[in-house]
């Protein structure tokens, strides 16, 4: 089912109702960052996954996000933000991991893949593949200077709701590292989150039909920009569904 190989090195460790979609979407988050020299075969596998879409009856929607906590081993990586690295603390609380590492990637918020472990990666999206979703519609996106705005739907979400968040991010970005761990190495990154934000939130019995209006942090390249959104249970709990639009003309 999964057409990607075994990834090879360690892990870095820390320093301090409706029908259902012809194809599920599912979240797939990669905690990463340029100052960690076990991070590039990942974020190349998360490309890989982006381009070649290799799961059936899967849409693969990734995101690439960058933590801060390598910041301080020689090279400052341009597109880490604390409030990743915040965010991959609660995923860690949530699923029971005893300390963040990079590169770690989240699936639909309930499952950390095992890069090294191509039957675990198989079983956990299988898994994804077979879950009923909440559907979720990404419209009317425009870009105005650096302010990205739009409109997100979702439809009724089961149990406990969820919080309803928008994400915009770089569709391709390339780097030259000059020092810390890949001192040298040309590195390349896809859809890696330039904004993240709670708009609201879903509950049961109730549909959710929001606009939104993210700020950039430069006047960005609009064709190299998408935009994600996703249903997700408080507290980095399980991600009950999400939608893409990639790149905006």
């Amino acid at each position: 089912m999964l057409l990607v190989g075994l990834m090879a090195g360690a892990n870095g460790t820390r320093a301090g109702g409706t029908e259902k979609p012809a194809r599920t979407p599912i979240l797939v988050e990669l905690f990463t960052s340029e100052g960690c020299s076990s991070c590039p075969p990942a974020d190349e596998l998360l490309r890989k996954m982006d381009s070649s879409q290799p799961v059936t009856g899967a849409q693969l929607i990734v995101l690439s996000e960058h933590v801060d906590y390598w910041d301080h081993d020689g090279w400052k990586d341009p597109y880490s933000a604390t409030w990743v690295t915040q965010r991959q603390d609660g995923y860690c609380r949530a699923l029971r991991v005893e300390a963040p590492y990079t590169p770690q990637m989240i699936v639909d918020g309930e499952a950390v893949v095992n890069l090294t472990n191509s039957r675990q990666m198989s079983d956990v999206f299988e898994k994804a593949v077979a879950a009923t979703k909440v559907p979720v519609a990404i419209d009317a996106v425009t870009i105005d200077g650096a302010t990205v705005r739009g409109h997100v739907q979702a439809e009724e979400a089961a149990g406990k709701g969820g919080d309803v968040y928008v994400a915009v991010a770089l569709d391709h970005v390339e780097s030259q590292v000059r020092a810390g761990e890949n001192n040298g190495r040309h590195l390349t990154h896809t859809a890696v989150v330039e904004s993240l934000k709670k708009l609201g939130k879903v509950k049961a019995g109730s549909a959710f039909d929001q606009s939104f209006e993210l700020k950039l942090k430069t006047v960005p390249d609009r064709t190299n920009l998408r935009v994600v959104a996703f249903v997700q249970e408080p507290s980095e709990g399980k991600v009950l569904g999400a939608a893409l639009q990639k790149p905006l003309q």
